[in-house]
């Protein structure tokens, strides 16, 4: 059960704050978006809601959402006006999502992004699964592609590409699990004339968890119930003791243009510490224009791309990366929105030991910010210095220095966050007592950073279980049970002109009964 919050500041002294909140609690069961302009106070209303209220020119705040009604209280009335255009056929046929991981903790955070989705397609398609999973009214094709090897196999991969070092893959090829073809060598040196060494090392060998998940591909059963039993226990203690990749407890088959290593770094590079190194990296050489060509890859075949959100570990030479792989976007997709995960592992902080490296550190650190968030929409910084000593850990027990255990919470924050980009979007006449609140990429952008305001960053609130959603006291307890996931945030400071957009999904409601996916926009 989980409970993720996006919120952005407002830039603009000149800009009319104003409130989204989606309600299905309304005559004809009609799913309606309330906009609310709290600095004039007057309340924004959907076309569908004016129609069923044709002569209704003043509204009481009784009426109201009892989240609206207690803002707009003091105002006695509000007024009723026209929702802003949008152009509905464009918005409509948004939908796939190109996904970047760039670095290594971006990676760890995308590894358990992936398991988490793995997880649902699985839960689809189990007889005993709780009916919610197979409800969910989710569009998994957002996210993943469907092809065939050259056997003939139907895959089902992720529109993924993940940058590392070379050497960082463990016991997976690049190639990914599905396709069995060698990469060529000679990548990397078409301009070298001289001669060539080879060096092979032996393979990274598989740890019990990915042994496990090849003998139930193979459909390989151990005998008695007993040896089961000792086979989880020790995947389990192989997962808290041996993960050294984030492909050691990755459940996911990759597409062979979702792997893509650098060549001339291999794994745990030290001078690959800061922006203007990994910059150099992509403008010298083919490795830019070999990255840029899988994106091509994976957007033309897309019906109507709806953005691309990249997570990348800008602590070091990663944001340089980044940076130029937003720079080719921003050439090639002007209209393609970008939101970006800035993430950084707790050890990332331990690094600043002297004060000649902090002072590197945090000249790296405003060059890096200045340069992602000027070529994206939308940049959500994610990661803090100790995340088990935070209060968003109360109920985890993880370690900090375990990158396996800190990247499953971010994961599961972007996991919730993003559920809106996924939604099937429903008609009039659904139900929509499970699920509401669906909507693009482009449309979240816009509720959080507006046009007028520009709003470029966004913090990361997230509580882990969510309380259940009955009671007086809902509002309340969903509210103190956020904590922020985004370092060096105030938390005794509130923006009243700050946007918020809200997840709420696996919690418990009337009747103790698990609700899918609810999402909400505030002031």
């Amino acid at each position: 059960m989980k409970e993720a919050s996006l919120s952005t500041d407002s830039s603009s002294d000149h800009a009319a704050p104003d409130l989204v909140i989606e309600r299905s609690e309304l005559p004809r069961a009609m799913p309606t978006i309330y906009r609310v302009d709290l600095l004039n106070r007057q309340l924004l209303c959907p076309d569908v809601y004016l129609s069923f209220n044709e002569q209704t020119e003043m509204l009481s705040p009784s009426f109201l959402p009892p989240i609206v009604g207690s803002l707009l209280a003091s105002a006695g009335s509000v007024s009723l006006l026209p929702p802003p255009p949008l152009n509905p056929k464009l918005l409509k046929s948004m939908k796939e999502l190109v996904t970047f991981q760039v670095g290594s903790y971006a990676n760890f955070i995308g590894s358990h992004f992936w398991n988490f989705q793995d997880e649902l397609l699985g839960l689809v398609e189990d007889p005993q699964a709780n009916l919610v999973f197979k409800n969910q009214n989710l569009d998994m094709d957002v996210l993943y592609r469907t092809g065939e090897t050259q056997q003939g196999v139907p895959t089902y991969t992720p529109r993924l590409i993940s940058v590392y070092f070379q050497g960082s893959l463990g016991s997976m090829s690049s190639r990914g699990t599905l396709y069995n073809q060698n990469p060529s060598l000679s990548s990397g040196v078409a301009t070298w004339t001289g001669n060539v060494s080879t060096q092979v090392s032996q393979p990274h060998k598989k740890n019990l968890f990915l042994q496990r998940l090849y003998n139930e591909g193979q459909e390989i059963v151990p005998n008695g119930e007993s040896q089961n039993e000792i086979l989880d226990t020790d995947v389990v203690q192989s997962l808290e003791d041996e993960v050294q990749y984030w492909t050691d407890f990755s459940k996911v088959h990759y597409h062979p243009q979702s792997l893509f290593e650098l060549n001339g770094f291999w794994m745990n590079a030290q001078e690959f510490n800061n922006y203007g190194i990994g910059k150099t990296t992509l403008s010298e050489g083919q490795q830019g224009d070999e990255i840029n060509e899988r994106l091509r890859f994976f957007i033309e075949e897309c019906d109507h791309v709806q953005g691309i959100q990249l997570m990348v570990d800008d602590s070091g030479g990663f944001s340089g990366v980044a940076a130029s792989l937003l720079e080719n976007i921003e050439d090639e997709y002007t209209n393609v929105p970008v939101l970006l995960y800035s993430v950084r592992s707790p050890n990332s902080y331990i690094n600043r030991r002297n004060r000649k490296q902090a002072i590197t550190s945090n000249l790296h650190d405003a060059v890096s910010f200045s340069a992602l968030s000027s070529l994206c929409k939308l940049i959500v910084p994610v990661g803090l210095p100790s995340l088990s000593e935070s209060r968003s850990s109360q109920y985890l027990n993880l370690q900090n220095e375990k990158l396996y255990h800190s990247s499953a919470v971010y994961a599961s924050a972007i996991h919730s966050i993003t559920l809106p980009f996924r939604m099937n979007k429903t008609g009039p006449s659904a139900d929509p007592s499970n699920e509401i609140g669906a909507m693009n990429l482009y449309e979240c952008i816009q509720t959080l950073a507006g046009q007028a305001r520009q709003n470029k960053v966004t913090v990361l609130d997230a509580a882990m279980p969510v309380p259940s959603i009955t009671g007086r006291r809902f509002q309340q307890s969903l509210l103190g049970n956020l904590q922020s996931l985004t370092p060096e945030t105030a938390h005794d400071v509130d923006d009243l002109q700050a946007i918020e957009s809200m997840i709420v999904h696996g919690a418990l409601g009337s009747g103790m009964v698990t609700r899918g996916v609810w999402e909400e926009g505030e002031q």
